[in-house]
């Protein structure tokens, strides 16, 4: 299964962009990042195999594990592709929200975008190595 990461704003050259890119380089499974701009531009047509997971602080807060165990259902119940939505810092409209498959949230603080991308992928990156039975992961 392919994870896809659309994310809009531009990371350019940063901290942030570091530790996603380190993030993504470990992931096992196929995985894609996508820059929107601010405002405007959409992206690529989903697949008709894809679930749609939007961050967003309104979401479920899910454990590592929790998130694992979603990747593992969706691709064992033949998904294509997990595709996460980043908003810009106004976040999601109420129909993106209601379109998805899942709203995701990393608590209730508020988080700047281009760190959402790099925790986004370090969780990735997690849930995969769960499944993987990696010893990354450390419960408890």
């Amino acid at each position: 299964m392919l994870l896809h990461i659309v994310a809009r704003g531009k990371i350019g050259r940063s901290p942030e962009a570091d530790l996603v890119e380190r993030y993504v380089k470990r992931i096992a499974w196929p995985t894609k990042l996508t820059e929107l701009p601010d405002r405007g531009g959409s992206a690529p047509a989903p697949a008709a195999s894809t679930v749609t997971i939007l961050l967003d602080e309104r979401g479920e807060a899910l454990s590592s594990m929790q998130l694992a165990r979603k990747l593992e259902h969706w691709r064992d119940g033949g998904k294509r592709e997990a595709r996460f939505l980043i908003g810009a810092a106004d976040g999601h409209e109420a129909k993106d929200r209601g379109g998805a498959d899942l709203l995701l949230s990393f608590g209730p603080a508020t988080w700047p975008h281009l760190l959402v991308r790099a925790m986004l992928a370090e969780q990735l990156f997690r849930a995969t190595s769960i499944l993987a039975n990696h010893p990354y992961h450390r419960e408890g």
